[in-house]
């Protein structure tokens, strides 16, 4: 009933059930695009999985007092060892385990800073955009700087794949016999 007000409401537009308007898919995608970025992001991920390390810490120290408790209280003859306790080395491995992916989201973050640093080191200008050109940056370089740049960037990369070539054809030349040249 309140779908039938809204389409009095809104004359021309027809709404049937199970069909999704185009802004809602839009927005469907966009957040599973968020999402989906979020979960490559290793600082996002990070910030998601300290609450369950802490949790997982709360239930690791919860265990080994109840079965502290629980071993006490066998030593001291009141409760015999009939009754189940939980294992404490699922709940440590759990709790490592979380401790792992947090160490690797610490590493890749670290990665990613460095290899941003890098970059911003070894190409620290930018050139300025034909579109835009009242907003010269003064960091900027001349598209002729940046030419020689790039020319200077392939010529390394051509020096390196020439090395490489080098270096695999005297591994190729040394498992050939000395005896037939």
């Amino acid at each position: 009933m309140a779908s039938q007000q809204q389409q009095q409401q809104q004359p021309g537009l027809i709404s049937q059930p199970g069909l999704q308007t185009p802004t809602s898919i839009q927005q469907q995608q966009h957040q599973q695009q968020l999402s989906q970025q979020q979960d490559f992001d290793p600082v996002h991920r990070f910030k998601m999985l300290i609450p369950q390390l802490k949790e997982s810490l709360q239930n690791l120290m919860k265990i080994a007092s109840l079965n502290l408790a629980h071993n006490t209280a066998i030593d001291n003859g009141i409760k015999s060892n009939d009754s189940p306790v939980q294992r404490f080395d699922k709940s440590l491995e759990e709790f490592y385990a979380l401790c792992d992916q947090l160490e690797l989201c610490l590493r890749l973050a670290y990665e990613c800073l460095s290899q941003s640093i890098d970059s911003a080191k070894h190409s620290p200008n930018l050139v300025p955009t034909a579109t835009k050109p009242d907003t010269v940056q003064t960091e900027s370089m001349s598209y002729a700087q940046y030419l020689g740049m790039i020319k200077s960037q392939i010529a390394c990369a051509k020096d390196i794949h020439n090395a490489l070539l080098e270096c695999s054809k005297k591994i190729a030349g040394k498992g050939q016999p000395q005896g037939l040249m």
